[in-house]
């Protein structure tokens, strides 16, 4: 993996072989394997991981860019959704308490970033009590 990612689409690709797998765990409402980081990136610099770093969202443009791509958006919509779908039940039992905080900050970044996409406060309202994560939030 380089230490830079150009662009997104490193994005598209380690989604590519997994995306399926991801949405059934999402649906089954337990995340098993390895793939937050691509599915529902973070900001640069909240995660101390080299692939962290790698697909860390640089900023709230790469964000707006994130959200607006015609096959990345609709994929992290719909994860989201089906996230969503299992409210009533923690996050940390759906996702695991590492990933439920990364999920906190994708949520908080994508609901500055694409403020019509209503599943992203959906998720902070469902899952933290309304409360974005205060990184995040202090970046964006």
């Amino acid at each position: 993996m380089p230490a830079e990612r150009a662009g997104l689409a490193p994005f598209l690709d380690a989604q590519a072989p997994v995306i399926d797998t991801v949405m059934a765990e999402l649906a089954r409402g337990r995340k098993e394997t390895h793939w937050m980081w691509f599915v529902f990136p973070q900001l640069r610099g909240l995660g101390r991981s080299e692939r962290a770093r790698f697909y860390g969202i640089e900023g709230l443009e790469e964000a707006r860019d994130y959200a607006a791509h015609p096959v990345l958006a609709p994929r992290l919509r719909a994860a989201a959704e089906l996230v969503l779908s299992h409210a009533g039940r923690p996050a940390e039992a759906i996702m695991g308490a590492v990933d439920a905080a990364k999920l906190r900050s994708c949520a908080t970044l994508f609901a500055a970033a694409d403020p019509a996409a209503r599943v992203f406060p959906a998720l902070l309202s469902a899952f933290y009590d309304g409360t974005p994560c205060p990184e995040t939030a202090a970046r964006v």
